[in-house]
């Protein structure tokens, strides 16, 4: 690694559009900087290697060894383990030298369309589009998301009969807090007889067990 001054010495050679460049070619890689250890990662997982380092999961390794989250570490396996089945391409240098920095994913935006592709709400033709934004105009991770999200919701499907019963328990409940509070103002202004409060009192306790 450079020595911060020769890192120093080394931009006040570099012409502004030189650095630029430089620029461009640093944030390519990194956002693919995680490649390596994900695909390092995934090979310890996947043979479970672990075992012979002394460790009895994977967890304990990433952990102890690594002083990594598993969340984290299970992440980069998963999109590392996706990227080589569904984007070998992303995986080659001559990728990223030939793409706009822009538009060179981040494993964040990867592990979307990975979430993406187990989702079985997701068409065939939700997940080009998921794609495209992802590959093809750079859409930042959350934006990504998003959409995977209001698409899952637009195209989950609803059963009828669990809507119904839905409908029919908010119902009771409007009806038992309507009733409490009818109940609370008779016993309070002393509007009917106490066999009358009693009556309410019994129904909506039977209505409270019908709601259960």
């Amino acid at each position: 690694m450079e020595s911060a001054e020769v890192m120093s010495k080394k931009y006040e050679n570099i012409t502004a559009d030189g650095l630029r460049q430089e620029i461009l070619v640093h944030t390519k890689g990194f956002k693919t900087s995680w490649i390596s250890l994900g695909q390092a990662l995934y090979q310890v997982w996947r043979d479970k290697l672990y075992h012979g380092w002394g460790f009895e999961e994977f967890e304990h390794y990433i952990v102890q060894e690594l002083g990594m989250r598993k969340q984290t570490a299970m992440k980069l396996v998963k999109t590392y383990f996706f990227v080589e089945q569904e984007e070998p391409a992303y995986l080659k240098e001559e990728y990223r030298d030939s793409r706009e920095a822009t538009v060179v994913p981040s494993h964040e935006q990867l592990d979307v369309l990975r979430k993406a592709k187990q989702k079985k709400e997701i068409t065939r033709d939700d997940y080009a589009q998921l794609r495209k934004n992802v590959f093809e105009k750079g859409k930042h991770e959350g934006l990504v998301r998003k959409e995977l999200t209001a698409m899952i919701k637009e195209r989950k499907e609803v059963d009828p009969e669990e809507e119904r019963e839905k409908r029919n328990e908010a119902s009771v409940k409007r009806v038992i807090t309507a009733l409490r509070s009818f109940k609370k103002d008779m016993e309070t202004l002393k509007l009917v007889p106490q066999e009358i409060v009693d009556e309410a009192e019994f129904l909506i306790k039977k209505l409270e067990r019908e709601a259960v």
